[in-house]
């Protein structure tokens, strides 16, 4: 079994805020395209335009429906990808050290040419977020885009994950969440960010930002009026022009 480090160096990870995502899967796009091209290549797809496509992807996006206590009913667009936990069950459950944290920087990730195929890891992450490649025969695993964020090639803006780099609403943060001065962790501590299922006792390094309630009327956007069907302003006047018709 893998043992996981006593502290690492840095805890690099994303804060998504789960008000600002429209669930629009840029996101997953620009994730399955940049790992199709460096690191783990390739993340396989299997009759990708047929009837019953599948394939493997390192980030995806889930809407729900939910019931907020004395709000109106709304839908929550709900990214998932590896949390980067900082006590990874899927690390020491690996019976041949494939799955590993860096100390450098707490990313968790997956020796490939290691990795028997044996889903251990998969089973014991509480977030579904591994994945097994079906013609690689191998655990595939969001890494951060870590051939991105350290690659001098690439302008300084370009150094960060993929979708963070692409979400088009800013609703992705990348940096290290160990340093109580980033940016990242102004924002959780800004907007009450949370771990996901922290009953689980894995101590993910992603956190999550929640909605913000709609009736507030100091939140609401300056559009508001204008989106307002009752409005005397343009959607209400393209309201009532639909009405005659």
């Amino acid at each position: 079994m893998t043992c996981l480090p006593g502290k690492t160096d840095k805890a690099l990870g994303l804060v998504i805020d789960l008000d600002t995502c429209v669930g629009c899967q840029a996101c997953v796009t620009a994730c399955k395209g940049w790992n199709d091209q460096g690191y783990g290549v390739p993340l396989s797809d299997q009759n990708p335009y047929g009837s019953n496509p599948s394939g493997t992807f390192l980030n995806r996006v889930h809407s729900y429906q939910v019931q907020p206590a004395e709000a109106a009913p709304m839908i929550v667009n709900f990214p998932r990808s590896c949390l980067h936990c900082t006590d990874a069950p899927c690390v020491t459950v690996c019976p041949t050290g494939a799955s590993y944290k860096r100390v450098e920087d707490g990313i968790v990730l997956v020796n490939e040419d290691a990795c028997i195929g044996c889903g251990l890891c998969a089973w014991a992450c509480p977030y579904g977020a591994r994945e097994m490649d079906a013609d690689a025969g191998v655990m595939k695993k969001c890494t951060l885009c870590v051939d991105r964020i350290y690659n001098e090639n690439l302008p300084e803006e370009d150094r960060e994950p993929a979708c963070v780099r692409t979400c088009p609403t800013g609703a992705r943060h990348f940096g290290d969440l160990s340093d109580p001065d980033s940016k990242v962790s102004q924002l959780v501590a800004a907007r009450g960010g949370y771990d996901l299922m922290p009953e689980q006792g894995t101590k993910p390094v992603n956190k999550y930002l929640p909605p913000r309630k709609k009736d507030r009327p100091d939140q609401a956007s300056l559009l508001a009026p204008l989106l307002d069907i009752q409005a005397t302003g343009f959607a209400g006047w393209l309201d009532r022009v639909l009405r005659k018709i």
